[in-house]
């Protein structure tokens, strides 16, 4: 698959789908890279052009040396990618990190979003949650990189039940997340661990739909109700049996509603 310079970074991307039709853009979690929205290619390259990429220090995507990243830079690289690729507008659909993206390029740059879709992301950590995040810095600071972090992940990610009947599915995530260099993923977690956009959200004035999965415990349904109320005029749709990753837990659903809301607004 392609990579492309966007502003000194080398952009690993991918796109699906008509030249002609409406562009969706996608925004993955931390630990995870492109493939993880798979399943909504599937559903949306008949009627959507769609472009998928690795946020920086994941996938295929650059992993500059340093420690710290920063949010406004991972909304920069977005940016750039738009640009390199000559893209002057998109809808656009981030998952965690990538929600958290999208919150910080629509405050920045509204007229590049036609609409945002943020599923299961937060707009604020509280600063006790700095503790967790330091627990996984460390975690991937060791000597076996990524795989201590990988049980505690899919535990987070995804329900019991679904852990217990998707092993397909899990093998693949796992994958994914061992796949992660380390000083990527520790430079994204000191990038979002200050995460402090709520109070800016009513500054938004997109069309947006905030999704999440009931059993989220990572960024769960009192955060993106708190998203939705702050977001003038935006829509709020909680997933059944969903935890954290529920593009990948209830496809079906979330296809749905989130066709059902490109379909009204492109």
């Amino acid at each position: 698959m392609p990579t492309i310079d966007a502003g000194g970074l080398k952009v690993h991307y991918r796109f699906d789908g008509p030249e002609d039709a409406p562009l969706v853009t996608f925004s993955h979690s931390l630990a995870a890279h492109l493939e993880m929205w798979r399943g909504q290619v599937e559903a949306l390259a008949r009627n959507y052009r769609l472009l998928r990429y690795d946020v920086r220090g994941h996938g295929g995507t650059d992993a500059p040396d340093g420690p710290y990243y920063t949010l406004e830079q991972l909304s920069t690289d977005i940016a750039a990618l738009l640009d390199a690729l000559r893209i002057e507008r998109t809808h656009f659909v981030g998952l965690s990190m990538g929600g958290m993206i999208g919150q910080l390029l629509a405050l920045r740059e509204p007229e590049r979003l036609a609409s945002l879709v943020l599923a299961d992301t937060l707009a604020v950590y509280r600063p006790e949650a700095r503790t967790k995040w330091q627990e996984r810095i460390d975690a991937a600071s060791g000597l076996d990189g990524m795989e201590p972090l990988v049980e505690p992940t899919l535990t987070r990610w995804f329900t019991a039940p679904f852990k217990a009947g998707r092993p397909d599915v899990l093998d693949e995530v796992a994958a994914m997340i061992r796949a992660t260099p380390p000083r990527g993923f520790i430079g994204c977690c000191r990038a979002l661990m200050g995460l402090d956009l709520i109070e800016r959200l009513p500054e938004i004035r997109l069309p947006v739909l905030v999704m999440v999965g009931r059993e989220d415990p990572t960024t769960p349904v009192a955060g993106a109700e708190a998203i939705a109320a702050a977001i003038p005029g935006a829509r709020l749709i909680v997933i059944e049996d969903a935890a954290h990753i529920s593009n990948l837990e209830q496809p079906a659903t979330f296809n749905r509603a989130l066709l059902s809301f490109l379909d009204e607004v492109a």
